[in-house]
């Protein structure tokens, strides 16, 4: 027990021996010692020794005993005798807690990295070393990012008893997280303290776009077991050459395709499957300008943009395309070239990662002229973008045909949620009736360029930005499927 608390604890017998004395005498003293001892304790809140809320409400109910036993003798004695006896128990808690057989170890683990916008789970591990069963009040000190100010846990913990606690956290920020003490207070079955234990674990974890949602449609790469809600299977339009076995004739294949040699020798109809073409080159450019800082449930579009961008080059890559990168505003970002392979995820990854949004418009010119050097072959580009009114379209229109003449462009933008939930809503007086007119006016907005792009033979996706994986996926999977890339 440190100096402190010993000084605490002196204090407090100090007002029980006070206590007896005639009051003419003693409420002076008394008056100054629990002054004193107030502003020991407030010292006292993170050391060691901490007095929860059980100790003070047991103290002012005593004092309020006491105050009564000045119009009663024996009521004051039988307060006296209540006093004494919170003092002892409180001496007692106090051995039990700070006895040297009293152990208790804790550690923090964590991932080698959180995904953005996902649930992550945190391990904390107990082990109580010591004969007596614990109450345990733990507070994590959580990154600054999350600014959680209640973060609170409690658990039980046996005599001898090892556990695991979990919980999650859901980070809306990429960055670096720093996660500083693990600080316990530990309590008896009396609970008129605690001991306060520091366990010093300061650990540092990155925040990496979405490895969850990445690998949840993983297995879209396979389009015979895409069972995911959502995803729609497209009948393919046409064959590649790439051949990959022969199988039975099902009702609705190509009679052209069937196998006559194997049909003979079997004597039953077969048919060549072929797979999707390989090595196509997959681009996903990201407007990190203004426009893209919108938040929606915590995450601006561009993260939303970045976690699909994550999302359809790993699918890319499973479908044996050449991936590849560039994010623009008002000057060019990252650029990745448009490659295969296990090592060219982690590239791709590590680039995401260290994107930042720009206070700037984005400059379409630019984006061409990057295009034009950076992209030499025909590739399938996703432009992930966002229009709020159809002059902003117009604007760039020019360019955007000109970048769809040299590759296969799908302009992917997003619906205003708030405004389009608005539009839904009944009007019922003239200032509704004005303001839900504007909003239909945005919403019908957003189709209109749909349709405008749709002229121009500019593929496009108006989605809402928690549907922007699934319908991205959608897309590149029927993009595949009609043979157009």
């Amino acid at each position: 027990m440190s100096k402190r608390s010993l000084y605490l604890l002196l204090g407090l017998l100090a007002v029980f021996g006070l206590s007896f004395l005639p009051l003419g005498i003693a409420a002076p003293l008394l008056y100054a010692l629990r002054l004193a001892l107030i502003v020991a304790a407030s010292q006292l809140a993170l050391k060691p020794l901490h007095l929860p809320r059980r100790f003070f409400i047991v103290l002012g109910s005593l004092v309020v005993f006491l105050a009564l036993g000045m119009a009663a003798s024996w009521l004051l004695v039988m307060a006296q005798v209540a006093l004494f006896l919170f003092l002892a128990l409180v001496v007692v808690d106090a051995i039990l807690l700070f006895h040297p057989k009293i152990k208790l170890k804790a550690a923090r683990k964590l991932p080698k990295l959180f995904s953005l916008s996902d649930p992550n789970s945190i391990k904390l591990e107990l082990d109580n070393q010591s004969p007596v069963a614990l109450s345990l009040e733990i507070i994590d000190e959580l990154p600054l990012q999350f600014q959680k100010r209640d973060f609170q846990l409690f658990h039980q913990l046996q005599k001898g008893e090892k556990d695991t606690l979990v919980y999650e956290l859901k980070p809306l920020e990429r960055g670096e997280y720093v996660f500083r003490n693990i600080n316990i207070f530990l309590r008896s079955k009396l609970g008129l303290i605690e001991r306060h234990i520091i366990v010093e674990q300061e650990q540092t974890i990155p925040v990496y776009p979405s490895i969850i949602q990445m690998r949840k449609y993983e297995l879209l790469a396979l389009a015979r077991i895409s069972i995911f809600p959502g995803v729609k299977k497209m009948r393919r339009l046409g064959n590649s050459y790439e051949f990959e076995q022969i199988r039975n004739y099902v009702k609705g294949d190509d009679f052209r395709s069937i196998n006559w040699k194997a049909t003979s020798r079997r004597n039953e109809l077969m048919v060549n499957q072929y797979e999707d073409e390989r090595s196509q080159q997959v681009f996903c450019v990201i407007d990190k300008g203004r426009s893209m800082k919108m938040p929606f449930e915590g995450l601006s579009l561009m993260d939303y943009a970045i976690n699909s961008s994550l999302v359809i080059l790993n699918i890319a890559l499973q479908k044996h395309d050449k991936a590849g990168l560039m994010s623009f505003s008002d000057k060019i970002g990252s650029t990745v070239k448009a490659e295969s392979g296990p090592k060219h995820l982690r590239t791709i990854l590590e680039a995401l990662y260290r994107e930042k949004e720009r206070n700037f418009e984005a400059n379409y010119e630019l984006l061409f002229q990057a295009s034009r050097r950076f992209i030499r072959r025909r590739s399938l580009i996703f432009l992930y973008t966002n229009f709020e009114s159809f002059s902003a379209m117009q604007r760039v229109l020019p360019i955007l045909r000109r970048i769809n003449h040299l590759h296969l462009l799908v302009v992917v933008f997003f619906e205003n949620t708030e405004i389009q939930d608005y539009a839904k809503q009944e009007a019922y007086d003239t200032e509704m009736i004005y303001n839900w007119t504007i909003a239909q006016k945005f919403v019908e907005e957003k189709q209109r360029i749909v349709r405008e792009l749709r002229q121009y033979g500019i593929q496009s996706i108006l989605t809402r930005p928690e549907d922007l994986s699934i319908n991205t996926v959608n897309k590149y999977l029927e993009l595949k499927a009609r043979g157009l890339i």
